[in-house]
């Protein structure tokens, strides 16, 4: 992610020097979340992101099924619920950063804790996509 924001800002600022008009901070945010988007539609598809190989977790469809990019981008849509208070901050309510900081950290732990009131346990943006979290760590084998 670091990289292609790199790349990001690289290529904006290469063409705000040739075209003043790029040079806007909302073609940034929008590049950026096209960007990241590409970027979880691409990996999810393929079953996990780099973090979910370390962690030894994969994403599937409710049938257990590596899920379509259709389902994909209906995750990364539905994830951006955990982003709640920023998205309603750039919509034009001004808080003070500390503010802000605050409403996010309480807005991602109300959302993680109703993740508890799913029957199954998990995040409602995997719920509403049709998607879940399974482990890909192998099994261990019991002794007695």
């Amino acid at each position: 992610m670091f990289a292609l924001m790199m790349v990001a800002v690289l290529l904006q600022t290469a063409l705000a020097l040739l075209l003043p008009a790029f040079n806007h901070p909302v073609l940034l945010q929008t590049t950026s979340v096209l960007l990241w988007g590409a970027y979880f539609v691409w990996f999810w598809r393929h079953g996990q992101t780099l973090p979910m190989k370390t962690w030894r977790i994969a994403i599937v469809d409710t049938q257990g099924q590596p899920i379509h990019n259709l389902r994909a981008l209906a995750r990364y849509a539905y994830s951006w619920i955990w982003c709640m208070p920023l998205l309603v901050h750039l919509l034009g309510w001004q808080l003070p950063l500390t503010q802000l900081a605050l409403w996010q950290g309480a807005w991602v732990l109300t959302w993680a804790l109703l993740s508890r009131l799913h029957p199954l346990g998990q995040f409602w943006h995997d719920a509403w996509a049709g998607t879940r979290l399974v482990s890909t760590a192998p099994m261990k084998a019991r002794t007695t």
